[in-house]
Parts: C-alpha cells; sequence; structure tokens
C-alpha cells in the first residue's frame, strides 16, 4: 500500500482557506483589501472637490450633496442585487462585470456635463463599487470559518478604516495637479487596476455545487423571514442609524470645514483623516473591550457617549464656542462612539441568523447606506453649516439609542458564542 493510500484524510471541517501558505494568505489578504478599498475611494475620494463642483457646474451644495446620496444608493441596491447573484452564479462574473461598470461610470463622471448627469452616474458608480465590497465578503466566507474568518476580516478592516482616511487627502492631493474632474479620472484607473487584480489574481471561490439553486422566489421569501424578526429589524436600523450619523459627517464635512471655518483642500484633507483615525481606533479597541464585556453593553454605552457627544457637538457649532478646536474634539469623541457601534450591532444581528448570514449581510448593508444616502442631503437641506450637519449628526445618533432600547431591548437578547469573533469581524 503507498503512502499517499495511508495518508489520513483531511477533517471534514477543513476549509479551502486552511490549506493555502503563508504566502497564499497574504495575497489573498492584498486583493481583498484592493477591492474593499474601492467603495470608501469611490465615497470619499472627490470630498475635498464638493465646494469647487458646486461653482464649476453653477449649481447649489444641497445638488451636490445629492451625488454622495446616489453612490450611497448605488451601494445599497448593488449589495441586495450581487449578493443572491454571486450566491448562483459564482464570484467572478460579478465582481469582473461590476468592476467594468465602475470603470465606465468613473470616465463617465469624468466628463459629466451638469449636476444631474453626474448624480445619475454615481448610482451606477456605486453599483459598480458594490461588487467589489460584496465579493470580497463573499469570497472570505467561501475560504474561511470560525476564528480564522474573524482574523482574516479583522485584518480587513483595517483596509476598510485606512480607506476613507486616505482617500480625501489623495483626493486632496490630486487637486494640487488637476480639477474635480481629475479625481474620477484617477478613480477610473484604479477601477482599470483592480480589474486586472480580479482577472489574474481571484480564481473563483465558489464551485458549481455549491451554488444556490430556486430563483429570486427563495430570495424573496428569506428576506421576509429576516423582516419578521423584531430584534433582528432594530438592531440593523441601529446600525443604519449610526451610519447616517457617521455619514453626515462625511457629506457636510467638507462646507462646513473649508467653506465655514477657511481649511483650504489640504487642511481639510488632514483633519478629514484625524477624525476617521478616532474611528479606527475604535473598531480595533472594540476587541479588546470585547474580552471584558458583552457586545450588547458596549453597544449600550457606546450610543449614549456618541449620543450625549452628538448634543455638545450641536451645542458648540450653535454657539461657536471653542472655535474649530472644540468642534473637532466633539467630533472625534461622535466618531469613536461610531466606531464602537457600528461592529457590535451588525455583529448581534447576524448571530441570529447564521443559517441566512450572506442574506442577512446584504440587507444590512443595504439599509446602512440606504439611512445613510438620506443623511447625507439632509445636511445641505439644512443649510450645510456646522449647525445642520451637528443637527443631523445627534438625530441619527439619539434616534438610534432609542430604537436600541425600544425595539431592540438589549437585555433580553441571547448571544450565541461566536458573537465575539462576529463583532471583531462585522463593520
Amino acid at each position: 500500500m503507498s503512502a499517499v493510500d495511508t495518508a489520513p484524510a483531511p477533517p471534514a471541517s477543513l476549509m479551502p482557506g486552511d490549506l493555502m501558505t503563508r504566502r497564499q494568505r497574504v495575497r489573498l489578504i492584498l486583493v481583498l483589501g484592493s477591492l474593499i478599498a474601492v467603495g470608501p475611494l469611490t465615497i470619499d475620494m472627490y470630498l475635498p472637490a464638493l465646494p469647487s463642483i458646486v461653482d464649476n457646474l453653477d449649481t447649489t451644495s444641497a445638488a451636490v450633496q445629492l451625488t454622495l446620496t446616489g453612490t450611497l444608493i448605488g451601494l445599497a441596491l448593488g449589495q441586495l442585487l450581487i449578493g443572491p447573484l454571486s450566491d448562483a452564479v459564482g464570484r467572478r462574473t460579478p465582481l469582473i462585470a461590476g468592476t467594468a461598470l465602475h470603470i465606465v461610470a468613473s470616465v463617465c463622471c469624468a466628463l459629466a456635463p451638469n449636476i444631474a448627469v453626474l448624480g445619475a452616474l454615481r448610482v451606477v458608480q456605486g453599483l459598480g463599487a458594490a461588487a467589489a465590497a460584496v465579493i470580497a465578503m463573499a469570497v472570505v466566507r467561501d475560504l474561511f470559518s470560525g476564528s480564522a474568518f474573524a482574523q482574516l476580516l479583522s485584518r480587513l478592516l483595517l483596509v476598510m478604516g485606512a480607506a476613507p482616511i486616505l482617500a480625501p487627502t489623495l483626493g486632496s492631493e490630486l487637486l494640487r495637479w488637476t480639477q474635480w474632474r481629475g479625481v474620477f479620472a484617477a478613480l477610473a484607473v484604479f477601477g482599470v487596476v483592480l480589474l486586472l487584480i480580479a482577472m489574474l489574481g481571484l480564481p473563483e471561490t465558489l464551485p458549481p455545487l455549491r451554488r444556490q439553486r430556486g430563483g429570486v422566489l427563495p430570495t424573496v421569501r428569506l428576506y421576509g423571514s429576516l423582516l419578521g424578526d423584531r430584534a433582528f429589524v432594530g438592531l440593523v436600523l441601529v446600525a443604519g442609524l449610526a451610519m447616517a450619523a457617521l455619514f453626515a459627517y462625511v457629506g457636510g464635512s467638507s462646507f462646513v470645514l473649508q467653506g465655514q471655518y477657511g481649511l483650504d483642500e489640504q487642511q481639510f484633507g488632514l483633519a478629514f483623516g484625524a477624525g476617521a483615525i478616532g474611528l479606527i481606533a475604535a473598531t480595533q479597541g472594540n476587541v479588546r473591550l470585547l474580552r471584558r464585556w458583552s457586545p450588547q453593553r458596549i453597544l449600550v454605552g457606546a450610543l449614549i457617549v456618541g449620543s450625549a457627544a452628538s448634543l455638545v457637538l450641536l451645542g458648540l457649532a450653535a454657539t461657536g464656542t471653542g472655535g474649530l478646536p472644540a468642534l473637532l474634539a466633539a467630533l472625534w469623541v461622535v466618531l469613536a462612539a461610531a466606531g464602537l457601534a457600528l461592529p457590535n450591532a451588525p455583529a448581534l444581528a447576524l448571530t441570529r441568523h447564521g443559517e441566512a448570514a450572506g442574506t442577512a449581510s446584504a440587507l444590512l448593508g443595504a439599509v446602512q447606506f440606504g439611512i445613510g444616502a438620506l443623511a447625507a442631503p439632509l445636511v445641505g437641506v439644512l443649510g450645510t453649516g456646522a449647525v445642520a450637519m451637528a443637527l443631523v449628526i445627534a438625530g441619527g445618533m439619539a434616534a438610534a439609542l432609542v430604537v436600541l432600547f425600544v425595539v431592540v431591548r438589549p437585555g433580553q437578547l441571547a448571544v450565541p458564542e461566536p458573537v465575539e469573533a462576529m463583532a471583531v469581524a462585522a463593520h
């Protein structure tokens, strides 16, 4: 009998990713990190250029903020559509098609003649970006499970956190050499690089035997069952309202910091990055906090602190007390609180439906970006100043706290054992 015949069979629970070498895992992290980065770059890279777009296209700040809303709507719809599609046909085809769509939309954005066309193209651009984000998460689920799954996603969280910091800074540096249209040209170039990476560096990870069959109706029924779970819906709303506070900051900060406080494009990039550092520090610190406290307690504490800090922010914005330093300090506390709420609310929600984690994750992402899409233009409608931005931020955080206690009732939640690992992974 040969050595091959006598070799022990691999454990039944072994995942494909467990057979990868360290070098292969590092390459996978780089590829998936590139995919995940496309969403934040698409959302944030043009933020320093928003005031100049107002002037160049002879429009209003509220109309320009609707272009951000268009991106978020595209990302929300894309997650609902691409998630189930990739479960049915595999990962590579939707990824390649979505990335190609993102490239075409980016080129067209650079050539947009007016704000209406730009807004419509940003929806298409968001749809394309959604493919990269959804497929990256799906690939991790295909290859890993358990602690390996959480460890890989915790590393990707660093990319998800760093990309929003780098995006406005990269945008502001590009604006030294080009106008706002050049930012979209750069996104198109990044899309081409991403397409090559996807085609050459990411094989199909969902074999035909594991693909979903049965058409649209089972998917609709599954979404219906998720919406019938009161606590799940409440947690999704909590995550969405916390995201709304975050996108109120994203959508309004360039007008507040540049228009009201006189920062130039490069200074804005630095100030925006400082706030994002607080968000990242909180998401990474969440791992340590989970060793001592339950995710429910962390979520409750984060929303209480975030609501209080947002009310302080509103008071500072209304009175001008402390000037820009005080405003940025209050914003930093709010963003840090959001950084704690955003991993734990999704983790608690997803652990309730482990049998449908992919669909539940798509619904969660769609609601987060959908509510965020409403928050960004609301700042513009209210006036684009510091008070308007602070009012929407405070409203989002306070509403999240109310939903948590009235709908979710955190004291009644049962937490399965893997929730700690999922809270590391969810964001």
